[in-house]
C-alpha cells in the first residue's frame, strides 16, 4: 500500500497533472499551506485528501505531510513533478520487494525553455529520497533547500527510473522563486561573516559552477538562463542576509536632513 504526497501553495495550473500522474497510488494526499487559487478546492475535487498546515519552512510542512499520509510505503511528489510510467511502475516493483531497502533516490529529468536540460547540474537530478517506508525517514527543519535525517541502518537505494519536471512555466517564475527561496536562505547563513563583495564572490561562483563545470553551455540559452538564475539567488541570499545583519542601517531616515556640499 503506496501514499502519495504532494506539497502545494497555489499551484491551481500544475496540481491537476501532478494528481493525474500518481493515480496508481492507494492514497494520495495535498498538503497545501493556505492557497488562495483554488489549488485545494481542485486537489478535493481530484479525490485527493487535502491537509491544511501553515507554512513555517519546508522541512516542517514535509514532516506534516509523513504524519498525514496513512500507509506503509510513501512517495513524495512535488506540484511541479509528473511520476512516469516507468517509475510508477518501478515504485510497484520495489514496495512488493520483501528485501527491498528502507529509502530510495528518485532521479528527475527537468524540461526548461523548451528542452529537456542534460547539463547544468539538473541531470539526472535528485532532491531527498521521493520513496521510502514511512518512518525510516524525516527532514530537518531548515527552511529551504531542506535536508533528511535516514531511522535505518540500511544503505540508501537509487531508482532507475527517472520523473519529470517542470519547474518553471516562464522567466517571471524563475525571478520569482530566485526571490522568494534566497529570502528563506537568507535565514540559515544569516550568522556568517558577509559583505558585499563576498556576496558578489559566491554568486559569481555559482554561475561558474552550472555554467562551465556542470556545462550548462552546453543546455544553449536555457543553460545561460539557469546558470544566471543560481547567481542572482545566491548573490540575494548572501546580500539579505548582510541586510538582515545590519538591521535598520540600510532603510531611510525618518526625517530629511540637508545635505552639505564643499560648495555651501
Amino acid at each position: 500500500m503506496i501514499s502519495v504526497y504532494i506539497i502545494a501553495f497555489n499551484e491551481v495550473e500544475k496540481v491537476r497533472a501532478a494528481i493525474e500522474s500518481v493515480r496508481w497510488a492507494d492514497e494520495i494526499v495535498v498538503v497545501d499551506s493556505w492557497s488562495t487559487d483554488g489549488t485545494a478546492e481542485l486537489a478535493t475535487q481530484l479525490g485527493a485528501k487535502v491537509v491544511q498546515v501553515t507554512f513555517q519552512g519546508f522541512g516542517d510542512l514535509r514532516n506534516h505531510a509523513i504524519a498525514a499520509c496513512t500507509h506503509p510505503w510513501i512517495f513524495s511528489l512535488d506540484a511541479d513533478e509528473r511520476c512516469t510510467p516507468e517509475a510508477a511502475q518501478e515504485i510497484r516493483r520495489i514496495t512488493q520487494d520483501q528485501d527491498a531497502l528502507d529509502a530510495y533516490h528518485t532521479p528527475r529529468r527537468n524540461f526548461f525553455m523548451g528542452r529537456w536540460i542534460r547539463h547544468s547540474g539538473w541531470y539526472p537530478n535528485y532532491r531527498q529520497p521521493q520513496l521510502f517506508r514511512k518512518g525510516a525517514m524525516s527532514y530537518d527543519l531548515k527552511p529551504v533547500h531542506e535536508g533528511y535525517v535516514l531511522h535505518t541502518p540500511k544503505a540508501l537505494g537509487h531508482m532507475k527510473s527517472a520523473i519529470w519536471q517542470f519547474p518553471f512555466k516562464n522567466l517571471a517564475e524563475v525571478m520569482h522563486k530566485a526571490n522568494r527561496y534566497s529570502s528563506l536562505g537568507a535565514e540559515k547563513i544569516r550568522h556568517k561573516k558577509i559583505t558585499m563583495g563576498s556576496a558578489l564572490l559566491h554568486g559569481t561562483w555559482s554561475f561558474l559552477k552550472h555554467y562551465f563545470f556542470k556545462r550548462g553551455f552546453l543546455d544553449g540559452w536555457a543553460g545561460f538562463v539557469i546558470a544566471l538564475g543560481n547567481f542572482e539567488g545566491t548573490f540575494y541570499r548572501y546580500a539579505k542576509a548582510l541586510e538582515m545583519q545590519k538591521g535598520n542601517v540600510w532603510q531611510a531616515p525618518n526625517t530629511v536632513q540637508p545635505i552639505h556640499s564643499n560648495h555651501d
